[in-house]
C-alpha cells in the first residue's frame, strides 16, 4: 500500500525531471533512476527523492532544481495526494496520511487475514524441504531452527501467491542409523521405550550416545556398523527386523514433537526408498561417460567444470553415500509433483555438497536443476559454545520446549494472572512456541546464532511473548470499548482526527506490511518479518502509553484511535501467522 504511494510519487517525479531536462536543455538525455529515501526527522516528510546527480546534469544548484520541479509538480491537478517540501537539496513529500488510513482501513476490513498477500509468484509451485532428521536421535535445537525457518518460509511463499508443498526427508538409513543399532544389540538386553518410560526418539538416541562411548574402547566398532550397513543393504533379515522396530521408535517420538512444535509436512520421503534410485541414476550417468570407475570399483564425478576436485558417488562395495541419495530423491520429488523450484532448507555446513549435488543433477541432463537452491541457514550455538549430538550435549527440543512452557507458566501465576488467560497449561504452551520461533527467526537465516532460553521467554524487549502481550492488550482493550457500548459500524472513521507523530508512524507501519511479505518471499528472509514486528508493537506501546483510547475525549476520536488500534492488531495476527507465533486474546 504505502509502496505503490512511493512509487506513483516517484514516477511523477521523473517524469518531471525528464520533461525540465528537455526544456533546459532543448534535447532529450538520459537520466539515472530517481533514488527514494526517507527523511532523517519525520518533520521533514515522509520520502525524499535527492537531486544531486540531476542538477550536475541540468547545471542547476540541487535546491533551485528542488524548487522548480515543486512548483511545476503543483501545478498538476490529479498528483498523488500529499505536500510537496524542499530540504536542500531533496525534494520531500508528506504523505496524506488521513487518505492513507481511510484506504488501509478499507483494505483490512475486506481482506482480513488476507490483507498483506499478493499473486506475485501465483504461477510458481514451489517444494520446501526442511527438518530431515536422523532416525538415531531425537530433534534437537539445530533442527528447530531449521524447522521454524522452513514452516515460516512456506506460509510466506503462500502468502505471495505460491502453491507449497512441504516435504520431510527422514535420514533413516547410513552407517550412523546402525551404530545406534549395533549398539542396542550389544547393549539393549530387550529393554523398549514402554518399558523404560522413555519417549522413543530419546530411547533411541540414547543408544547413539553409547556406540560414541564403546567406540572409544572398541577399535573395530566402526567397521563392525559398516559390516552392518552392508548387511541392511542386502535385506538381511535380521538386521532389517531391527532397523524397522527402532525406526518406528523415533518415528513415533517425531510426530509426538512435531505436533507440539505446529510443523506438518505434505509429504515425507525415506532414504530407504530413494537410495536405490539414485544408485540407478549414477549407473546410467556411468554407461554415459558422464561419470567415471575407479580402479577400486568406486564411482566418481569430476567437478573441474565448477573449479572442485572431484566427489565419489558410489563406494568401492556398491553403497550409497548421501550424494547418491540425494540425486535420487530430488528425481523422484520432481516426477511426483513438477515444481518450478525447489528450496533445501539446510544448515550452511552442506554449501560444499548442494553445490555439487546441483552441479551432478545437471549432467544427468535435468535441466531443472538450475532452479533448485540452498537456503543455507548458520549454525544455533548456546551461550556456552556448541552442541555435540554423538556426546549427548544437545539441547533437546521436547526438554525446551517444556522448559519455556513452564517459564511461561511461572509468568502468569507470579503476575496473579490465571483467572484472565483461563487455560493456564495452553497459554504457556502458546507463549513458549511464539518465544522459541520469533527468537530463532529473528535474525537473519545466513547468521550464526546464539541461543539464549530464558531471553527468550522475556515478556519484555525484543521477544515473541513481548509480541504477544502487545496484540493481547489491544484485543482486551477492543473487548472493552465492545462491552461499553462502541460500535465500530454505528460511527464513521475520521482518520483526518489522527494526526500525532506516533500516529502518523503506526500508518505508515501498517501501510509497509505488504511490502515487507513480498520482500520476505523475495529474500526467503523471515527476519525481515520479525523486525517489522517488533517496530509495530514498540510504536503502539509508545502511543498507547503517551494517549488515552477509550477516554480519548470527544466520541469521534475514541472511535478514530479505536481504528487504528483494531488496524494494528489485525496486522499483528497476520504477521504472526507467517512467523509461527499464536495470537492470544489475554495473557
Amino acid at each position: 500500500m504505502l509502496d505503490t504511494i512511493r512509487q506513483s510519487w516517484k514516477a511523477l517525479v521523473e517524469k518531471e525531471l525528464a520533461s525540465y531536462a528537455l526544456t533546459i536543455l532543448g534535447k532529450e538525455v538520459k537520466l539515472p533512476e530517481l533514488a527514494v529515501q526517507t527523511p532523517p526527522k519525520p518533520e521533514l516528510g515522509d520520502l525524499a527523492f535527492p537531486l544531486f546527480a540531476y542538477a550536475k546534469i541540468l547545471r542547476t544548484a540541487p535546491p533551485m532544481l528542488a524548487a522548480s520541479l515543486k512548483e511545476r509538480i503543483e501545478k498538476i491537478s490529479d498528483r498523488p495526494l500529499g505536500d510537496l517540501l524542499i530540504a536542500g537539496p531533496y525534494l520531500n513529500i508528506r504523505i496524506d496520511m488521513a487518505a492513507l488510513a481511510t484506504t488501509l482501513s478499507a483494505a483490512i476490513v475486506a481482506k482480513g487475514s488476507l490483507y498483506g498477500e499478493n499473486k506475485s509468484l501465483a504461477d510458481k509451485r514451489i517444494t520446501i524441504e526442511f527438518s530431515c532428521p536422523n532416525t538415531n536421535k531425537p530433534l534437537h535445537l539445530g533442527h528447530m531452527r531449521n524447522d521454524s525457518i522452513g514452516e515460516s518460509l512456506s506460509a510466506i511463499m503462500k502468502a505471495n501467491g505460491a502453491t507449497v508443498r512441504k516435504v520431510n526427508l527422514i535420514n533413516n538409513r547410513g552407517v550412523h542409523i546402525c551404530k545406534s543399532m549395533l549398539a542396542y544389540q550389544k547393549f539393549g538386553k530387550g529393554e523398549t521405550p514402554e518399558s523404560t518410560g522413555m519417549k522413543g526418539d530419546h530411547f533411541v538416541g540414547k543408544y547413539y550416545v553409547k556406540f560414541a562411548a564403546w567406540a572409544k574402547e572398541e577399535p573395530s566398532a566402526e567397521q563392525q556398523a559398516q559390516e552392518m550397513l552392508q548387511r541392511w543393504e542386502e535385506d538381511d533379515p535380521v538386521v532389517m527386523d531391527l532397523w524397522h522396530k527402532m525406526n518406528k521408535w523415533t518415528l513415533d517420538g517425531l510426530a509426538e514433537s512435531y505436533e507440539k512444535m505446529g510443523i506438518s509436512f505434505d509429504h515425507y520421503y525415506y532414504e530407504s526408498e530413494t537410495y536405490k534410485y539414485g544408485k540407478d541414476e549414477i549407473l546410467k550417468g556411468l554407461d554415459k561417460g558422464v561419470f567415471y570407475r575407479e580402479e577400486d570399483g568406486s564411482v566418481w564425478v569430476d567437478l573441474e567444470d565448477i573449479k572442485l576436485d572431484k566427489k565419489v558417488l558410489l563406494r568401492k562395495d556398491g553403497t550409497s553415500l548421501y550424494m547418491t541419495q540425494d540425486v535420487g530423491t530430488a528425481i523422484m520429488r520432481h516426477k511426483d509433483w513438477p515444481f518450478d523450484s525447489l528450496i533445501y532448507v539446510v544448515a550452511s555446513e552442506q554449501q560444499y555438497h548442494f553445490k555439487v549435488l546441483f552441479h551432478v543433477l545437471a549432467l544427468l541432463g535435468y535441466t531443472w536443476a538450475e532452479d533448485l537452491h540452498h537456503l543455507s541457514y548458520g549454525m544455533v550455538n548456546l551461550p556456552d559454545g556448541k552442541m555435540k549430538s554423538r556426546e549427548g550435549t544437545v539441547v533437546d527440543a521436547d526438554e525446551l520446549v517444556q522448559q519455556l512452557t513452564d517459564l511461561a507458566a511461572g509468568e502468569i501465576r507470579s503476575k496473579q494472572r490465571e483467572e484472565q488467560v483461563g487455560d493456564v497449561t495452553k497459554t504457556s504452551s502458546s507463549i513458549a512456541l511464539g518465544a522459541l520461533n520469533y527468537y530463532l527467526l529473528q535474525v537473519n537465516p545466513l547468521k550464526d546464532m546464539i541461543f539464549n532460553p530464558t531471553e527468550s521467554i522475556s515478556f519484555n524487549g525484543n521477544t515473541g511473548p513481548y509480541l504477544q502481550y502487545m496484540g493481547a492488550r489491544i484485543s482486551s482493550m477492543l473487548g472493552r470499548y465492545e462491552s461499553e457500548g462502541g460500535d465500530r459500524a454505528k460511527l464513521s472513521f475520521d482518520s483526518s482526527l489522527l494526526t500525532l507523530s506516533d500516529e502518523r508512524e503506526l500508518i505508515k507501519q501498517i501501510g509497509l506490511y505488504p511490502e515487507v511479505v513480498a520482500r520476505a518471499g523475495a529474500e526467503l528472509d523471515p527476519s525481515l518479518l520479525c523486525s517489522f514486528l517488533y517496530e509495530l508493537s514498540r510504536l503502539f506501546s509508545r502511543w498507547y502509553h503517551d494517549n488515552p483510547v477509550l477516554k480519548a475525549g470527544s466520541e469521534e476520536l475514541v472511535r478514530a484511535r479505536i481504528e487504528l488500534s483494531a488496524m494494528v492488531m489485525q496486522v499483528l495476527k497476520n504477521a504472526f501467522a507467517l512467523v509461527g507465533i499464536p495470537f492470544l486474546h489475554s495473557m
